[in-house]
């Protein structure tokens, strides 16, 4: 492989890489270590950018891989766990680390591998409310496919719970017209009908807005998208929860950082750790939760 090309980039507020091997491009922004966007040369993205993303500093954006840390969604839908590691009554949603810049470790090339690597040194003591030491880091490897992996070290002397997302933002040709393998038979939380707990017969289409909390997930899912002939297949690690999201029209049409028909361009499938699949370390130990993102022709 040729040395990779490495370009930095502004993008509104935001101190971005732009990453280029011989078969792929990744763009990624200094705040929240956030993959923007990942594509094959010659396909279509295999991550979505919003196309009125908006980069703006303290504001996470509509695209790619933002990390949810040290909880995911809404802070008092979280386990009281969760919830009693936070000093304040009420956090932001998804956690305190999306709208922060961390610090980039490296970008190195290892035979076809390319590897960047960053940490987030406010956890360590410095995130407000949340006086807990964590050695932080998320490490990307794009090679013939990508990989994300989020590590929580625990160098306190108090065991911490966590709940953690990667929350994934995949591009499909129409999300009406894709399906989602390897949900059949899971039970599901429907947070749209009060939070019920029902089981999925198939797989999963999409006929309108979509808020699904997958309960003991397996290692691998899949979306299907014919117009586009391909599989996208994800491989998680350290993760039995899939959330798998699209806000359809209606709520679309609410957020300002999202075309009104972008919700057609979309698909979440977000590798977590929620409700029952929390992260609990004791002084000492360390989890890790990796996505690995490929594709196939169908």
């Amino acid at each position: 492989m040729s040395t990779p090309k490495v370009e930095s980039e502004q993008h509104g507020e935001l101190n971005c890489w732009r990453i280029t091997s011989d078969t792929a491009e990744l763009l990624v922004a200094q705040q929240g270590a956030q993959v923007l966007s990942y594509q094959r040369l010659g396909e279509p993205p295999l991550l979505w950018l919003s196309e009125q993303a908006i980069f703006k500093q303290g504001k996470s954006v509509r695209a790619g891989v933002p990390v949810c840390w040290p909880w995911f969604g809404n802070f008092k839908r979280n386990p009281d766990a969760v919830r009693a590691m936070y000093r304040e009554e009420d956090g932001p949603a998804h956690g305190l680390v999306r709208g922060r810049d961390w610090q980039l470790l490296g970008i190195d090339s290892s035979g076809d591998d390319i590897r960047v690597e960053f940490t987030l040194p406010d956890a360590r003591g410095d995130l407000p409310g949340w006086p807990h030491d964590v050695e932080l880091k998320l490490t990307i490897v794009m090679g013939e496919q990508l990989n994300i992996t989020l590590s929580s070290y625990n160098q306190g002397n108090d065991q911490i719970t966590l709940s953690q997302a990667l929350h994934s933002y995949f591009a499909v040709s129409d999300v009406r017209k894709v399906q989602v393998e390897g949900v059949d038979g899971l039970n599901y939380i429907e947070t749209l009908a009060n939070w019920e707990q029902r089981t999925q017969q198939g797989n999963l289409g999409f006929t309108g807005e979509t808020d699904r909390i997958y309960l003991q997930a397996p290692d691998q899912l899949s979306i299907v998208d014919p117009a586009w002939n391909r599989r996208i297949v994800l491989t998680a690690q350290g993760s039995r929860t899939a959330v798998i999201w699209n806000p359809w029209t209606e709520r679309a049409a609410e957020l300002a950082d999202m075309a009104d028909d972008g919700w057609q361009r979309m698909l979440c499938i977000e590798t977590a750790n929620v409700v029952d699949d929390l992260v609990t370390l004791a002084p000492g130990a360390t989890h890790s939760m990796s996505l690995t993102i490929g594709s196939q022709a169908l």
